[in-house]
């Protein structure tokens, strides 16, 4: 029963990473991210978070649950109004929200301070990038595109995904000590 629960926990975790992964590149090539992959992420979410606390293990990895659904509301609650204002995509805000609903609030802040410094740097990218015009033939729709014909959209994904990965070291999902934990060792 055990073993199920970590079984469980790292597949989830290990697509997890996949999908931020899979976020950002597709942010990178077309600005969008597909409703599937927060939708994922959050049913990820529950059933390692659900197997983990049938089989007692929950507390070695997670937070209590009420951490990790208010990290996602406030995220969610702050990228809807960023998205009302015209601010951020719809997908960034999904896929913000359930990056935070796996962060919980010990890694909120981590998640949310690298999110804005990545992307602040992609931004900056971004100016160089209309600015020289370095790459003479880019795929139409791209980041690389859209910047170097002026606009000023970011594939803010990306960002999303930096924060995500440093978020979950925070959060302490990295630590081989919890792992060890959870099989009782």
């Amino acid at each position: 029963m055990m073993m199920m629960g970590l079984v469980i926990y790292v597949f989830a975790f290990v697509a997890v990473l996949g999908l931020c992964v899979l976020a950002a590149v597709q942010d990178f090539k077309g600005f969008r991210i597909p409703n599937i992959i927060p939708g994922a992420m959050i049913g990820l979410f529950i059933l390692a978070f659900g197997v983990t606390n049938l089989t007692g293990q929950a507390s070695e990895v997670f937070a209590p649950l009420l951490s990790h659904l208010l990290a996602g509301a406030i995220v969610l609650a702050l990228t809807t109004g960023m998205y009302a204002a015209k601010l951020l995509g719809a997908g960034d805000s999904k896929f913000a929200t359930a990056v935070a609903l796996w962060t919980g609030l010990s890694g909120f802040a981590a998640f949310m301070f690298y999110m804005a410094v990545a992307g602040g740097l992609l931004g900056g990218a971004a100016l160089l990038l209309r600015k020289y015009k370095p790459f003479p033939s880019v795929p139409a729709g791209s980041f690389l595109d859209k910047a170097q014909s002026g606009d000023n959209a970011v594939p803010y994904g990306i960002a999303i995904a930096i924060g995500a990965v440093v978020g979950f070291a925070f959060t302490g999902y990295f630590d081989p000590e919890k792992l060890r934990l959870m099989v009782g060792l």
